[in-house]
């Protein structure tokens, strides 16, 4: 078996320039965002959580906003052209992204969702985001994280 995380390899596979962070994880840690700023000595407006959500037209999709906001529901809905959304039961999240809640990524997933990331990423040269598994962290340019996931640039975020 290849080393790293499937986010890890699919950035490898892609060719995408990129860049991965690890720190110890702290088990009892409930702020995963907040703990990988911390850790890693980064501005947290630059680290990006992953959150799956359901719409409600049945699908599912992941939103990908700084851990310094929270995700606009009906913004997201919105972009998804969705009537609704709501946060997707984390028992699904995990089962549709092959990870555990706190090391979701929007790249490598289990089975690719649509993707929506906050538009406040392009402020940054680059953002980070979980590599997959808590305690580690990609750190890769907007446009290729856009481009790995096909996904939507949209205002889904409040601060």
């Amino acid at each position: 078996m290849a080393k790293g995380t499937p986010a890890t390899r699919a950035v490898t596979a892609a060719g995408v320039a990129h860049r991965v962070h690890t720190y110890a994880h702290d088990r009892s840690a409930t702020d995963y965002g907040a703990e990988a700023a911390r850790e890693l000595d980064v501005e947290p407006a630059r680290i990006f959580k992953t959150l799956v959500v359901a719409l409600a037209d049945g699908r599912h999709a992941v939103a990908v906003v700084p851990v310094t906001a929270t995700l606009d529901l009906k913004a997201v809905a919105a972009a998804f052209g969705a009537k609704q959304a709501a946060m997707a039961d984390p028992a699904d999240a995990q089962r549709l992204t092959g990870s555990v809640v706190g090391g979701i990524s929007p790249v490598g997933q289990k089975r690719r969702l649509p993707t929506a990331v906050d538009a406040t990423a392009t402020q940054w040269p680059t953002v980070f985001v979980s590599a997959g598994a808590r305690g580690v962290e990609l750190e890769l340019a907007p446009d290729d994280l856009a481009r790995l996931t096909d996904a939507i640039l949209a205002p889904i975020a409040r601060v």
